[in-house]
């Protein structure tokens, strides 16, 4: 069994076919800050059974170094149930529920484990807020494959088509606490598009990725993380901050600007993460 709770930093999620059982060895000893064991859409309705019973294998076999969770198949699939059971009896640090398009549904299915709701509909970008609101999903993560069909988009280098999705999801999931996880990048021959994307859902407030191939992964750590300078910055920046507070200055000036508590509390955030993963071990490059 895999005892890694969901509580780290979730700069790249890298999704593993269940019927690939290579694959999910290969996962052990890669950068990933989580694997998501998918029975869902990598996996063909004839191998459906066959991946259940290798993701069961792998959880319970153990030695995961990190956060593995199970993306299982939808409400109304033959699979539903043993999908959801197995995951459960197995025990996966949390369920992945695709196409999740309300918050009855998201609540009905917070079965004592963390969920992982995939925004991958227009309904399920309107219901957002009240689907991150439900006590049980720890995140939201983006489906802009299927989100873009369904919109009826046209592809596009910036994902102009999507942006105001992507930001719906965003702040529906910081309004209550709960993490974003930026949609995958579907052509792993193309690194440079990757990055853009990978610097644009930063921008947009995403905390990390979800990948389909390792090569995306250092790049995804790397674009979610902090780098020395930022950590060097930041310290600086709050020693500032400690220095004048203590002679008792309500303004304080750092590199020519003003500080404020929100400046100091974003400052500490970068230390966090940087200790984070750090202490984690996972690669950032």
């Amino acid at each position: 069994m895999t005892d890694h709770a969901v509580s780290g930093p979730l700069r790249s999620m890298l999704y593993v076919p269940g019927d690939k059982p290579r694959a999910i060895e290969k996962a052990r000893g890669l950068a990933a800050d989580a694997v998501i064991l998918d029975l869902e859409d990598a996996v063909a309705p004839e191998h459906k059974a066959e991946a259940r019973a290798n993701v069961r294998a792998a959880l319970l076999a153990g030695g995961w170094r990190v956060p593995v969770l199970v993306r299982v198949n939808g409400q109304g699939t033959p699979w539903e149930h043993e999908d959801r059971e197995m995951a459960l009896l197995s025990g996966a640090s949390g369920l992945v529920l695709p196409k999740v398009e309300d918050a009855r549904a998201a609540s009905e299915l917070s079965l004592g484990r963390p969920l992982w709701a995939m925004i991958e509909t227009p309904a399920g970008v309107l219901n957002a807020p009240a689907i991150a609101a439900v006590p049980g999903v720890a995140g939201l993560l983006v489906g802009a494959n299927d989100l873009a069909r369904a919109l009826r988009t046209r592809p596009h280098p910036d994902r102009l088509p999507l942006l105001h999705a992507l930001s719906a999801v965003v702040l529906a999931a910081r309004a209550h606490g709960k993490l974003p996880l930026d949609a995958v990048f579907n052509d792993v021959r193309d690194p440079a598009g990757f990055a853009r994307e990978c610097a644009q859902g930063r921008a947009l407030g995403f905390a990390g990725k979800t990948v389909i191939h390792p090569d995306q992964l250092g790049p995804a750590n790397a674009a979610y993380g902090v780098t020395e300078e930022e950590v060097q910055q930041a310290r600086a920046l709050l020693a500032a901050w400690a220095e004048g507070r203590s002679a008792g200055k309500s303004v304080v000036t750092f590199g020519g600007a003003l500080v404020e508590q929100m400046h100091a509390d974003e400052a500490q955030e970068v230390l966090a993460l940087w200790a984070a993963t750090q202490e984690g071990g996972a690669e950032s490059g």
